[in-house]
This record gives C-alpha cells, sequence and structure tokens, in this order.
C-alpha cells in the first residue's frame, strides 16, 4: 500500500471494506469452535459474543467518529494515541499495535502446520522444530516477494476476502443442516467442568479480541481513502458483517458434538466439527479454505505492520531509517524489521506449553493499550457530544475490562516486549535533537521498565509460564 500507483488511485467504500473483512477473518475464526468449548458452553458464549460485540461495536464506532472528527490524523490507532497523550505514548501505541500484528503473525504458519500436520504428523501442531523450519522459510519467501513488489493489498485482499469467507459460510449452513437439537440442549451450560459463569465468559475474551483485530483496518489506510466518511462506514459495515459470521461458527459447532469432545479436537477445530458433520471431505474444504485465508491475511498484516512503522518514522517518532523506501518505494526497513519480530516469536512459541494459544493471546493483549488510547482520545475530544461520550466511554470500559481479563500474565510479557523499544524512541529523539524524555514520559519509562522487570523475573521464577 505504499506504492506511488496505489496513492493516486484513492481507495473506494467497496474496497475499504474489504479490507476491514480481509484483516479480521483470519487465523482466529477456525480455532473458534475449540477455544470455546475449552471455557464455556452455550449460555457463556452467547454472553461473550454480547459482550464482545458491543464493546468492538463501541471501537468500531470511535474509528468511525475519529476518522471523520479528525481528518488530518493518518495511520489510526498509533495518530489518536499521539495527538490524545503525547509523542512517547504515541510511540508505545505505533509499537504495541505493530508488535500485536507481528506476533499474530505467528498464529498463522503455527495454524498452517497443525493443519498439515493432520496428514504429516512430524508437523505436530505446529510447534515442532520440522514446522517451525518450515514457517521460517514460508516467512523469508513472503518477505523476499513483498520486497520485490508484491505488495499491492487492495486488490489481492478483495479476491483473498471472497475465497476465504465461502468455506467459512458453507460451515455455517452444513452445521445447521447437521444440528442435532439434544447435543445442542445438551451443551448449553457445557457441564461441571467449568467455573462460575463470570470465569467461563472472562476465560473467551482475549480469542474474542483476536478475532476482531482489523477492525481499525480502514482507519490504519485512512490516507488513501476516496472519501473520509467511508472510512468509518467501511469499519462498521465491515465488523457487523465478520460479527455475525464469528458467532455464527460459534454457536453451530455446539450442535455438532459434545463441548468436552470439541475441546478436546486438534486445530483448526472448525475442521474437525465439519468432519464430524458431514464426514473426511469437510476437514478437508477447511483446510483448503484456512491455508487461502491465513496466506491472505499473513499478506494484509504484514503490510499493516510496516505501513505502521514507515508512517511513524514519517512523523519523526520512529527512527528515520524505518522511513526510507527502496526504487520499488517498499519500506524495506520497516518490512525486515516486521520479518525479524514475527521470526523472533516464531521460535519462541517452540517452547511455549500450547504455540497457537500462547500467539494468539499475546497478540490480544499487545493490542489493548492502543485501543485504550484511542478510546481515551475519543473521550477526550468529545466535548459535550454526548453521543460521542458515551461511545468512547463505553470503549474505553471495555478495553479496561479487557486489559483486567488478560490477567497480570500477559500485560507482563507484554512489558517486556514494550520496555526494549523505547531504544528506538531514543534514537529517533537524538536524531533530531531533541531532549530525550519529558518528566512525564520518564514516570511512563519507570512503570514500563519495572514491568518488563518483573515479568522477566516471574518468567525465571516459574511464576508465570508461556
Amino acid at each position: 500500500m505504499t506504492t506511488t500507483e496505489s496513492r493516486t488511485e484513492k481507495l473506494s467504500f467497496a474496497t475499504m471494506t474489504t479490507m476491514v473483512v480481509g484483516s479480521m477473518v483470519g487465523a482466529g475464526v477456525f480455532s473458534l469452535p475449540r477455544r470455546f468449548a475449552q471455557e464455556t458452553g452455550i449460555t457463556g458464549a452467547l454472553i461473550a459474543w454480547s459482550i464482545a460485540g458491543a464493546g468492538m461495536l463501541m471501537l468500531a464506532f470511535v474509528f468511525q467518529t475519529l476518522a471523520v472528527r479528525k481528518p488530518d490524523l493518518d495511520a489510526g490507532v498509533y495518530a489518536y494515541a499521539k495527538a490524545g497523550f503525547g509523542e512517547y505514548l504515541g510511540f508505545f501505541s505505533a509499537f504495541g499495535y505493530w508488535a500485536s500484528a507481528c506476533v499474530g503473525n505467528v498464529t498463522y504458519w503455527v495454524l498452517i502446520m497443525s493443519t498439515v500436520g493432520a496428514v504429516w504428523p512430524a508437523l505436530g501442531d505446529g510447534d515442532t522444530v520440522l514446522s517451525i523450519v518450515l514457517s521460517t522459510a514460508g516467512l523469508w519467501v513472503f518477505f523476499y516477494l513483498i520486497q520485490r513488489g508484491v505488495k499491492d493489498a487492495a486488490v489481492l485482499n478483495r479476491v483473498v476476502t471472497i475465497a476465504k469467507v465461502v468455506p467459512i459460510l458453507v460451515f455455517v449452513l452444513l452445521a445447521l443442516f447437521a444440528l442435532d437439537p439434544a447435543v445442542f440442549a445438551g451443551n448449553l451450560t457445557g457441564g461441571t467442568g467449568y467455573g462460575s459463569l463470570f470465569e467461563q465468559v472472562k476465560g473467551t475474551m482475549l480469542v474474542t479480541v483476536f478475532v476482531f483485530l482489523g477492525v481499525e483496518g480502514a482507519s490504519v489506510y485512512s490516507r488513501h481513502a476516496r472519501r473520509r466518511e467511508d472510512v468509518g462506514r467501511a469499519t462498521v459495515l465491515g465488523f457487523l458483517a465478520v460479527f455475525a459470521v464469528f458467532a455464527s461458527v460459534t454457536i453451530v459447532s455446539y450442535g455438532i458434538m459434545p463441548a468436552s469432545e470439541i475441546a478436546e479436537l486438534r486445530q483448526p477445530s472448525m475442521g474437525g466439527v465439519l468432519e464430524a458433520a458431514v464426514g473426511g471431505w469437510g476437514a478437508g474444504l477447511i483446510s483448503v479454505g484456512l491455508i487461502v485465508s491465513v496466506l491472505g491475511a499473513y499478506l494484509a498484516w504484514t503490510l499493516m505492520a510496516a505501513e505502521v512503522l514507515y508512517v511513524a518514522a514519517k512523523d519523526d517518532d520512529m527512527p528515520r531509517f524505518l522511513g526510507r523506501t527502496t526504487h520499488g518505494d517498499v519500506p524495506f526497513a520497516a518490512l525486515l524489521l516486521t520479518t525479524l519480530l514475527t521470526q523472533l516469536v516464531l521460535i519462541v512459541t517452540y517452547f511455549s506449553e500450547d504455540a497457537f494459544n500462547f500467539a494468539l493471546d499475546l497478540t490480544s493483549a499487545l493490542s489493548l493499550i492502543p485501543f485504550a488510547l484511542a478510546a481515551g482520545y475519543a473521550v477526550k475530544i468529545a466535548r459535550g457530544r454526548a453521543r460521542d461520550l458515551t461511545v468512547g466511554g463505553l470503549a474505553l470500559l471495555y478495553t479496561l475490562f479487557l486489559l483486567v481479563a488478560a490477567g497480570p500474565k500477559f500485560l507482563l510479557v507484554s512489558f517486556i516486549i514494550y520496555a526494549p523499544a523505547t531504544l528506538l524512541f531514543v534514537k529517533a529523539r537524538r536524531e533530531q535533537g531533541r531532549r530525550l524524555f519529558s518528566g512525564r514520559e520518564l514516570i511512563i519509562l519507570a512503570v514500563s521498565v519495572a514491568g518488563a522487570v518483573i515479568g522477566v523475573v516471574a518468567l525465571a521464577a516459574g511464576w508465570i509460564s508461556i
């Protein structure tokens, strides 16, 4: 999305809507049946989706409002945090959003390897040495292709979005046709193995954040919109369409198998559910749909991550080398840094207890601070507008609730990633000959470093594990 052509040929409403849908429909939807069945039954799932749907809708309205009221701010999440709370928190928002995209990209490779692992056991659940080696190869092949110029996500994303949504809709229709009312009724509460209803709902919150990441996709590319108001409209329409699909995938699965059996399926669990409903060809259909979906989402998110670093560098909030482009107008350094962090997290997953869920939850946790800052900015500029204040306030409360639901484990791991990023901030300030930190920024730095130190000690002592 940084080619000269894409800057002059502005994006239409339809294209921006497919970018929102395409960004959200990735690896997460294929994992929903198992992830929900591990935590709750139908009642808890309905409550969880109601909370997540309402909360994310408020966030979608926040991005819609900010796109119209602040048309001069580009790159969405990062720009709003900077405008509302200063350069350092804006930097953290840009870095956190970028890091969440990189970690999220790891889930794509893990899920592809787990899918192929069903017929090639050496790949396991995507966390074996062989699967990491093959994922690494794929990672750098994509880097090579993108830096060669395969980076116009708008047109490609429209084609891939259609290709990956079709199998998901087929899954919902087939599962509805095969739904067993007795099995469905038996899964209303999910059995006795779960905690309180509050604990059940809380346990699903991070996965709902993960699957909705991308709701801000149109906002990130707002500077390319043909009409500014299309950014908000595309965000809300894309969100509503995807919400209906995600909730349907989760609920209809409870009508095919007992929750205890769904909870034991290998990922992508959607394939196991459809196989139980219609036979082996169902798992094959989902596997093909997943691979198309994941590769398309990987391309879109790699580009989106590089775009955030590139724009931040152009605004002097990241080191200048990240704002440089090659002869093909590719932000090479931003793309390389994106690929390197993805590679690092991919290696870390080998040491985690559950590679897919670890990457999924960390992605969600990293994105919460940027989302909270965007919602906070919406509240800050409401200025007596009751609707804007209500929407922004509810979105802020929702993101703060998610931070609590995430628990200390992922917040501490997030700090371990956030704190070292300050070196990039320091480099940018030195390039400009400016004072490194203001008094307020030193407080923020102290909090982030303290959190990182506690996180490292907690990991070393075994108080938390990945």
